[in-house]
């Protein structure tokens, strides 16, 4: 059967209406063949320097800067509206600029090394610029969000001695504000861009060779075999597909339209409602940042940060985000027995014998997976993946990569990555002001003074903070605001630092499809044709799960695997995913049977006690549970011989 129900410039229409990543200038002619040599160009030097050489950060970083700035420049046009098939002199010019100044780096490292703290009016006047550079390039393809947040972190950084209260510092003078945040390792080139210029480089071109080879296709295809029989069959394909592509995908609208584009219009045409349909996608694409391996990027930042093994950050988001999307799974099943909704017939799926035939395709996901938990470092583990997606496409003709083939994934991750580039950089100088002006404990004290020390005020405030922080930024900018500015405070309250990162991460990622600014809910309307808002509602009723899993790895960190053993890990996930049926019972309104206001309220009570750690919440939570379970399996019966009448 044919699932493709939107054209391929129809998707690459709405992704780049909601995401900037994506809105790149079309060229044609020779533009067109000088961005993709450019594009392959900056995956060989990435390639060649991890494989051959290792060269030391302050030239490495740089480089990859500057393939970045300068491609950002060529590709992002100055404004959406401009035509987007053409580039100016004077923009030609400016990508030039742009991929040159950060080589000044490369032009005097001797010399920059030698001069720290004292550096030369060309050196401000270079470091000026590029910091102007990256602020725009953050404009241009990441949003004004990200971009507004670092301007202020900047300001704030000279005005410091005129601001009010507990945010008052000695200030900076402007030579010092350069030179920290370009000619440092804590600025632009620190430790988000060196991730950017290493492991999340690799693994977003393993991600391109893995499009390259049908596996995104193979996913849909894959879910509709497992699910899309079962009742409510189109939303449970969206769930599963969106948990499968969000090991590959670092975004969550481009997640959205790629999933989206076949299962809302099937979940439509079975009678889920417009708003609902559009929900379902919004939440299980969003939810595929938070799966590992990839996390949108973000496990690789947070094991930076934390100085801890990259395994193990993803090995802690294992649990938390299967009842993510359990959360979700048991939602879409239960609205679809309010409604009464069936599965696919079995003439509307693809061949199952075809599509098992074609498990081979996922042979290299569990390859770097191997690679990640024998020790291999990240690095290599995504090249050793990237090799056996080629090996693996060439077992079949139709999957086999040629030569161009590889060449197309070769710029496909380098423009992937161009969004990272410009996130972690601009996202540098926010870390980099944190360092010159402490703000980040400032900011720490002064979420627990206002929560006056009680832990789940604190909780609280912090999630409101990630939330808002969270608005209109990718993955990877999403995680190091959140993580930089929320993260400290729950730090201090004794949280441990893996589940306070996680926490912030969490409530960060979610803002993509919490109203007002719902990026992956707005997106899926627009495929759903629903109202955006109403969208977004759904969405952030169904993702429940990722509101309620961060509150219970911050009481009981044994769901995020820290300091426990296998049962009581298990007994957690186990009391969790019962309380998250009451909970679906509750919101959705039906378990066997439909629930009256009391019923519903007792099961989402039970369902939120069930979750929460702990031997006499679980007790009373399951005790609730299971008499409204009782009661709607009774009315339920009752009322079947009256329908088959």
């Amino acid at each position: 059967m044919s699932t493709q129900n939107m054209s391929q410039q129809e998707m690459d229409q709405l992704i780049a209406q909601y995401d900037k990543e994506s809105a790149v200038r079309q060229f044609i002619g020779p533009m067109k063949w000088i961005t993709f040599c450019l594009l392959v160009l900056f995956t060989v030097y990435q390639l060649v320097s991890t494989i051959f050489f290792a060269l030391p950060p302050q030239i490495h970083r740089p480089i990859h800067l500057a393939f970045g700035l300068g491609l950002i420049f060529l590709m992002y046009p100055l404004s959406t509206k401009k035509n987007n098939h053409k580039i100016g002199i004077f923009g030609i010019i400016l990508a030039i600029f742009a991929f040159l100044l950060p080589l000044y780096w490369v032009y005097d490292y001797e010399g920059l090394v030698v001069r720290t703290g004292n550096y030369t009016g060309l050196d401000l006047v270079v470091g000026g610029i590029a910091i102007l550079l990256v602020l725009e390039a953050a404009r241009r393809v990441v949003g004004l969000p990200i971009t507004i947040i670092a301007s202020l972190f900047l300001l704030y950084t000279y005005f410091g001695p005129w601001m009010p209260g507990f945010l008052t510092h000695r200030g900076n003078d402007v030579d010092r504000i350069i030179g920290h945040s370009f000619f440092t390792l804590e600025g632009i080139l620190g430790t988000p861009l060196g991730v950017s210029s290493t492991f999340i480089f690799l693994f977003i071109l393993f991600g391109a060779f893995l499009e390259k080879t049908g596996v995104g296709q193979y996913f849909n295809d894959l879910a509709l075999v497992v699910a899309g029989r079962r009742i409510g069959g189109p939303a449970k394909v969206a769930v599963f597909s969106s948990a499968l592509q969000g090991t590959i995908s670092g975004s969550s609208v481009a997640n959205v339209v790629t999933s989206g584009s076949f299962t809302i219009p099937m979940m439509k045409r079975l009678g889920y409602r417009k708003e609902f349909a559009g929900a379902v996608e919004a939440a299980a694409s969003t939810g595929g940042q938070i799966m590992p391996p990839i996390m949108g990027a973000a496990a690789f930042l947070m094991s930076e940060f934390l100085n801890k093994p990259y395994i193990e950050i993803a090995k802690a988001a294992t649990l938390p985000a299967l009842l993510y999307f359990t959360g979700v799974w048991i939602m879409t099943h239960l609205e679809a027995k309010r409604m009464g909704l069936r599965g696919l017939k079995k003439e509307e799926l693809p061949d199952k014998k075809e599509v098992l035939k074609r498990i081979y395709l996922l042979l290299p996901i569990f390859v770097i997976i191997f690679t990640l938990l024998s020790g291999v470092s990240p690095e290599m583990s995504a090249i050793v993946g990237i090799a056996s997606t080629i090996v693996v496409g060439a077992f079949r003709k139709e999957t086999r990569m040629s030569f161009v083939d590889i060449m197309e994934a070769f710029a496909s991750g380098a423009r992937t990555a161009l969004g990272v580039v410009a996130a972690t950089a601009c996202a540098g100088i926010i870390v980099g002001t944190v360092t010159l002006t402490g703000i980040g404990l400032k900011l720490a004290n002064g979420l627990i003074d206002m929560a006056g020390g009680i832990l789940f005020l604190t909780l609280f405030f912090t999630m409101i903070a990630s939330l808002i922080l969270g608005m209109g930024t990718p993955t990877t900018a999403n995680y190091i605001i959140t993580s930089t500015i929320a993260a400290p405070a729950l730090v201090q309250m004794g949280v441990p630092d893996l589940a306070a990162h996680m926490f912030t991460f969490y409530f960060g990622i979610v803002a993509d499809i919490t109203p007002p600014v719902a990026l992956a809910a707005f997106a899926a309307s627009g495929i759903a044709k629903s109202k955006p808002m109403q969208t977004g509602v759904q969405s952030t009723k169904l993702a429940i799960a990722a509101f309620m899993a961060p509150y219970i790895f911050v009481v009981s960190p044994q769901l995020l695997l820290i300091d426990t053993t296998f049962m009581e890990s298990l007994l957690v996930m186990i009391t969790s995913v019962l309380g998250m049926i009451g909970v679906g019972a509750g919101i959705i309104g039906h378990w066997m049977s439909k629930l009256n206001p009391l019923e519903r309220l007792l099961a989402a009570t039970g369902g939120i006690l069930a979750v929460i750690p702990g031997l006499l919440t679980d007790v009373i939570g399951l005790a609730l549970l299971a008499v409204i379970f009782a009661i709607s399996y009774y009315k339920g019966k009752k009322v079947e011989p009256a329908a088959s009448i």
